[in-house]
């Protein structure tokens, strides 16, 4: 019986990395002595999900943030979830969604490969987790 459950578990969490595609994963390189950075990819869910966490083992939290214009000034705030509708790609992109990572452990170097985990949430409430590996990127100038 515990075969099966972890054998249920396992096929859950491979079917939600298969519904959710992944492309272009990338995070900005950090200078000294800077804590903080964003994560950006595009996402591509084949049927309606939500991100609902974020996280990594280099960073002491992650959050899902959205920048946007507000009154002429550009404002970043937390996000309790980014939606992802089928089929449609969603980019998480530098002044827009992306994943902010804070409270670094260490730098972050351009060709680094950063693990960061997201969390998604079905129609049904089942959660699942995506693992990615994104490279570090100097920013554009």
């Amino acid at each position: 019986m515990r075969r099966l459950l972890l054998a249920s578990a396992l096929l859950a969490s491979f079917a939600a990395q298969a519904q959710v595609k992944v492309d272009d994963a990338w995070v900005r390189a950090t200078v000294a002595p800077q804590k903080s950075t964003g994560a950006f990819m595009q996402l591509t869910s084949a049927k309606p999900v939500k991100v609902v966490a974020a996280s990594s083992p280099l960073a002491a939290a992650v959050e899902i943030h959205e920048m946007k214009m507000e009154d002429g000034v550009m404002k970043m705030r937390a996000v309790e979830a980014l939606p992802l509708p089928a089929g449609q790609a969603v980019a998480l992109k530098p002044g827009s969604y992306h994943v902010m990572m804070m409270g670094l452990k260490a730098p972050i170097k351009a060709g680094d490969t950063v693990p960061l985990t997201l969390t998604v949430e079905g129609e049904d409430k089942q959660r699942t987790t995506i693992e990615i590996k994104a490279e570090a990127r100097r920013a554009a100038r």
